[in-house]
C-alpha cells in the first residue's frame, strides 16, 4: 500500500477525468493521498475533495508564488480552513528563488506567517524549497518549526543539507525526479537517507516519473517512485512502501486511519 503525500488533484488538468484518476489510484494500491493547497482557491478545493473521499486528506496554505496575496483577511480564511477535520497540514509553503513570482521579502514574510499559523493549530508543515536552501533552513530554525515538524516536499537539496533537515526532525519526500537519468543529487539522497525519514509523492500533475515523463502525472504513478528508491537502496519495494506509509501516517496524525476498500 502506497501513500502519495503530495498531490494536486484539484488542478484544472484533472477537470475532465478526476473521478477516473482517483479510481486508478485505488487500483494501483494507493491507500492514502494528501491533496495540497497552494493558494486560497486551491485550498478551498482541497477541503472539498477531502469531503468526497475518505482516503484523501488535505493541506491548506499559500505557495511562495502567491505570497503577494497574503493579507489579514486571507490569513483568517486559511485559519478557518485549517480547522476543518480532514485538513492535516499547512502547505504548500516556503520559498522559491527560481521563479521569483513574488518578491523574496514577501515570500519570507508569508512563510513565517504560515509557520506561525501551523504552530498555533499544531499542524505539521509541507515545505516548498527551490533554490532557497539557506534561507529556508534559517527561517525553519528561527521560527522553531520543529515544534510541529513537517516535510521538505520534492526534496532537491544535498545530502549535507539532508542531515540538517533530519536533525530538525523533518522528513524528506522524493518524487518522480528520482527516476530521471540526470538525477544525481536526489539519487544520492535516496541512497543515504534512512527509511524512517523518507516519504514518497507525485506532486501530480507535475513531474511524472519515467516511463511517463513529459505526460500528466497522477497518484497511481507513485509506485514508480517507490520502485526506483527500492532499486537504489537494494531493498524490496514492499519495504519502501511500508516504511513510507507508516512515516506519512505518523507525520499527518493518521495512525488510526482504517483502510476501507469497495
Amino acid at each position: 500500500m502506497f501513500f502519495d503525500t503530495h498531490a494536486h488533484l484539484d488542478d484544472e488538468q484533472f477537470t475532465e477525468d478526476r473521478v477516473d484518476v482517483i479510481s486508478r489510484l485505488r487500483e494501483a494500491g494507493v491507500e492514502l493521498v494528501i491533496n495540497v493547497g497552494c493558494n486560497m482557491q486551491s485550498s478551498l478545493k482541497s477541503v472539498e475533495i477531502t469531503k468526497e473521499y475518505d482516503f484523501i486528506y488535505g493541506a491548506v496554505g499559500i505557495h511562495p508564488h502567491d505570497a503577494s496575496d497574503l493579507n489579514e483577511e486571507s490569513l483568517g480564511q486559511l485559519r478557518e480552513l485549517a480547522r476543518e477535520p480532514r485538513i492535516v497540514a499547512v502547505g504548500e509553503i516556503g520559498l522559491d528563488y527560481y521563479y521569483d513570482y513574488s518578491p523574496r521579502e514577501l515570500q519570507k514574510k508569508c512563510f513565517r506567517e504560515m509557520i506561525g499559523m501551523a504552530k498555533e493549530l499544531k499542524l505539521p508543515i509541507i515545505i516548498h524549497d527551490r533554490d532557497a536552501h539557506e534561507d529556508t533552513l534559517k527561517i525553519v530554525k528561527e521560527e522553531k518549526a520543529n515544534e510541529v515538524g513537517g516535510v521538505f516536499h520534492c526534496y532537491s537539496g544535498s545530502w549535507e543539507m539532508a542531515k540538517e533537515v533530519m536533525k530538525l526532525g523533518f522528513y524528506m519526500a522524493i518524487g518522480g525526479a528520482v527516476t530521471f537519468k540526470n538525477a544525481k543529487k536526489v539519487v544520492e539522497v535516496a541512497q543515504e537517507i534512512p527509511l524512517d525519514h523518507l516519504l514518497i509523492e507525485t506532486d501530480c500533475p507535475y513531474l511524472a516519473p519515467v516511463p511517463y515523463r513529459g505526460k500528466r502525472n497522477e497518484p497511481a504513478y507513485v509506485s514508480k517512485v517507490a520502485e526506483r528508491i527500492a532499486e537504489i537502496k537494494g531493498i524490496s519495494i514492499e519495504e519502501v512502501a511500508k516504511a513510507t506509509l507508516e512515516n506519512g501516517k505518523r507525520l499527518f496524525g493518521l495512525t488510526n486511519h482504517l483502510e476501507v476498500r469497495d
